[in-house]
């Protein structure tokens, strides 16, 4: 039951679906390069300050003033607050814990939302006056008839780095913290572009899961993973909800550098990578061989998705790839 609930509680967490070692192979399935995508602009558009944004889903949200109490309910919304120079009223996320965030002591103080990510409890989250509320719309969404009224509420749900910035120059706009929204943004466009010009060739590949079942982050599906295809061989493409890879599929790749993010929920129970290891075929990648298997930060790589994430992303993964 616990491993159900921990599958489950992964899907939710990164809009994919874990399916287990030995998943079939769909016939028409076989890898290709995934796509880098146009060399990244590193103009920045000015940002204007605004009481109402459209957001890169198509999402209107309006606020009678610059908003000041913000709740996050994912870990996105916390990213996008640091880069702006602010903080949430409350949080549901362990992101700001993160050295390269606030820290664990400044973080502390910050008043943790009871019910966690896939139930924050409503009327913890109105107790805090906010008047803005900042959740992923196919997890939190369901929250919205309880906040109508009370708050704003604002369903994000990014897919790229591209919708990350379009987010980020929104709430720039709606709290009128525009210059810091330009500032992040040129940041991470300086950065892409220069990873994206010292592409490696080694194959990479970013598993995640919370027990011996795994699932490959894939473009489309996985902010960060939408990166890797700029930055090295990436060659895993989103099978959608009902597909992933095979242990056996990805010996056959013949995978350089592995970055497993381990998805803690609950109290924590070992590295995936220490799990996943107990399958004979685990020693035969290379990765495994050479010693270039890294766990990373799940709080950030899988959950963090804004700029400021993304931007730690590049920088590790950049660093393991030479």
């Amino acid at each position: 039951m616990l491993r159900t609930v921990r599958r489950w509680a992964a899907a939710a967490v990164l809009g994919t679906l874990i399916a287990g070692c030995g998943t079939t192979t769909p016939p028409d399935a076989e890898p290709k390069a995934a796509d880098a995508g146009a060399k990244t602009d590193v103009s920045v558009q000015p940002i204007a300050a605004a009481r109402q944004i459209t957001d890169p889903k198509g999402h209107t949200v309006t606020t009678k003033a610059p908003p000041r109490r913000i709740v996050c309910l994912v870990a996105l919304c916390d990213d996008m607050l640091a880069e702006l120079g602010l903080t949430p009223t409350a949080t549901n996320s362990a992101l700001l814990a993160h050295p390269k965030f606030l820290g664990k002591e400044k973080a502390a103080r910050i008043p943790v939302v009871p019910g966690g990510f896939i139930a924050p409890e409503t009327e913890a989250i109105l107790s805090h006056k906010p008047d803005l509320v900042i959740g992923l719309e196919d997890t939190h969404g369901k929250l919205a008839p309880a906040l109508d009224g009370a708050t704003v509420f604002w369903p994000v749900q990014p897919t790229s780095w591209q919708d990350s910035v379009g987010y980020l120059r929104n709430l720039a706009a709606l709290t009128g913290h525009t210059r810091q929204g330009e500032d992040a943004e040129r940041a991470f466009r300086a950065k892409l572009a220069a990873a994206e010009q010292n592409k490696s060739d080694r194959t990479a590949l970013i598993i995640f899961g919370s027990d011996e079942n795994f699932g490959v982050a894939t473009p489309g599906r996985d902010v960060a993973a939408g990166l890797m295809p700029k930055i090295a061989d990436y060659p895993w493409q989103n099978r959608g909800v009902e597909g992933t890879y095979s242990m056996e599929e990805i010996l056959a790749r013949d995978v350089d550098v592995l970055f497993v993010e381990t998805l803690s929920f609950g109290e924590p129970d070992g590295k995936l990578s220490d799990k996943l290891a107990k399958n004979p075929l685990w020693s035969r990648i290379p990765a495994v061989r050479n010693g270039a298997v890294h766990e990373v930060d799940a709080e950030v790589w899988a959950k963090g998705r804004g700029t400021r994430s993304l931007g730690i992303v590049l920088d590790e993964a950049t660093a393991a790839l030479k």
